[in-house]
């Protein structure tokens, strides 16, 4: 007999595969993060697709603090969700909204790194940076965010990644970065400010690849972190082109089907 854990995780990996949406699973997997922890890593075990990068989740420190969380988490993400800027989305009711972030590729010879990544060290390890937008939302039909577990036992609620302009790694004043993200067709814009990210965008990717490193995962190339929405979880308020921008990053485009 299966225990409810691995039917659970039975039916959001047939969810996410089959890109369908399954009824809401249990509360007991979503309430506390160390048990939807326990069910994103037994989900992410049965997907034999690459992953291409990691992201970063609940990085808004007044989110932190509402929910009583000590620190974000992570989640792993795969090639099917990885999409160059300006490709075509699908959403569904059970889509949260669409995020602005930074990105950056990382060399696989982290992978080889025995010490703590630092603030001092983690530079060598970065070889590009460029704008990203994240779309996210459920496999689920439920609305709304009551708990990071629900978010994180739900693949870390990522749905797509697009891309924008990719730069050579450079050190530049990440934590504080004006950003906006608009739809100019129904004159929707909203400003941010990489600083909302968990201090920063840096600090944010250092947490993920010392999490990484703690779990012992690996990849055999280099790879994407996605540190976190500087402009929170924007409603998508209609379909259409949205353009972020990412000050001295550059531009990225989704269009939202």
């Amino acid at each position: 007999m299966k225990t409810l854990i691995e039917k659970t995780s039975d039916k959001l990996v047939n969810a996410f595969l089959k890109n369908k949406i399954i009824s809401p699973i249990s509360s007991k997997f979503t309430k506390k993060l160390n048990e939807a922890q326990k069910l994103r890593k037994l989900c992410e075990s049965k997907i034999k697709d690459p992953i291409i990068g990691f992201k970063a989740a609940g990085t808004g420190i007044p989110l932190i603090k509402k929910f009583k969380e000590k620190e974000p988490f992570y989640a792993s993400v795969y090639k099917r969700n990885f999409l160059k800027s300006g490709k075509k989305v699908k959403i569904n009711k059970s889509t949260l909204g669409i995020e602005l972030e930074v990105c950056y590729k990382i060399k696989k010879s982290f992978f080889s790194s025995k010490s703590l990544i630092t603030r001092k060290n983690i530079s060598k390890y970065i070889s590009h940076m460029a704008p990203c937008i994240e779309v996210v939302g459920y496999r689920q039909r439920k609305k709304g965010i009551t708990s990071f577990g629900d978010l994180c036992s739900d693949f870390g609620a990522n749905v797509k990644f697009l891309v924008g302009s990719i730069k050579k790694y450079k050190r530049i004043n990440i934590g504080n970065l004006k950003t906006n993200i608009t739809n100019k067709r129904i004159n929707h814009s909203v400003d941010g400010n990489t600083n909302t990210v968990y201090i920063n965008p840096l600090n944010s990717l250092r947490f993920v690849l010392n999490k990484v490193k703690k779990d012992q995962i690996k990849v055999d190339k280099d790879f994407w972190v996605f540190t976190g929405s500087s402009v929170g979880v924007v409603p998508i308020k209609s379909n259409g082109l949205y353009i972020g921008k990412i000050e001295k990053l550059g531009v990225v485009k989704a269009l939202i089907n």
